[in-house]
């Protein structure tokens, strides 16, 4: 049976008006976001202060080396300083002062002004070895500074394209087939003989190369070696110098004076009098009590 268009309509309006009041009774949507758990702001961390590493031993402390880090680094008022020629391992160098760098480098500091005095260390004096015998010499000069100086070179050899003028026989003899490779470094260290530690260190690196044949080879690489020193001395005393004047800078301030306070004067005390009685009358003369 069909429902007449009288009913279908009716049903149309309920499930319209039942339709409108369940989206009335609904909760309107609203887009809301919960806040984001933000952590609270973590402190800087701490500074590293201790080695975690066993296998750094040394034969001091880490108070002591703490100590040491801390300690302001200058160079003294009114010092001295002597020059010292070390070899390998910086133990005293006992052969014949014959290079010319450290009297430079003793030149150049005592012009500089910023020592007392200064002088080459001669190295015939009887110590002990290694350090406590560079410590003995600066006590014997009075030097409160060290500056140890040493030089080290390396060659190489080996046989050029000249060495095709071999078939020529003759030309084995006077051709220049082989080429030598010099390099070195010179080197300069301040030694705070007091406190024990090192200050600053120099390296000026140098090299020359240069063709020759089988004669004298000894010789030219000799030569070699005091053109690079020749060189390296302006260099080396040039920094050596830029780092004297930067351990000058670094001194502190010394304190400055204290003005004395201001102190009043006491107040004289009022003269005190002995006789509080009015002032007897001066006698005239007589000559005026007989004139008429």
């Amino acid at each position: 049976m069909n429902p007449s268009p009288r009913s279908r309509s009716l049903l149309f309006a309920l499930l319209a008006a039942a339709t409108c009041s369940a989206c009335a009774a609904a909760a309107p949507l609203r887009a809301e976001m919960e806040p984001l758990p933000l952590a609270a702001v973590a402190p800087p961390p701490a500074p590293l202060e201790k080695d975690f590493f066993a296998r750094d031993k040394m034969a001091i402390a880490d108070t002591e080396l703490k100590t040491i880090l801390r300690a302001p680094v200058y160079l003294e008022e009114d010092s001295r300083i002597g020059i010292v020629t070390v070899s390998s391992g910086y133990a005293i160098d006992e052969d014949l002062p014959t290079t010319s760098v450290p009297g430079v480098l003793a030149d150049q500091l005592e012009d500089s002004g910023h020592f007392e005095i200064v002088s080459e260390v001669s190295t015939d004096w009887p110590s002990a070895s290694g350090i406590s015998g560079l410590r003995e010499l600066a006590a014997r000069y009075r030097a409160e500074y060290l500056l140890l100086y040493r030089h080290r070179f390396v060659d190489r050899s080996y046989t050029n394209a000249w060495a095709l003028g071999w078939v020529t026989v003759v030309g084995a003899f006077f051709l220049p087939h082989n080429t030598i490779e010099t390099a070195g470094v010179v080197e300069a260290t301040l030694f705070d003989v007091k406190s024990g530690t090192l200050l600053f260190t120099v390296f000026d690196r140098v090299d020359e190369t240069i063709e020759a044949n089988i004669w004298q080879n000894d010789r030219k690489r000799r030569k070699v070696k005091e053109r690079l020193l020749a060189d390296a001395t302006k260099s080396l005393s040039e920094h050596v110098l830029a780092k004297v004047r930067h351990l000058v800078a670094a001194r502190p301030e010394p304190p400055s004076p204290v003005a004395p306070a201001h102190t009043t004067p006491p107040e004289r005390p009022e003269p005190t009098v002995l006789n509080d009685r009015a002032p007897l009358p001066v006698p005239a003369p007589r000559a005026a009590l007989s004139a008429p």
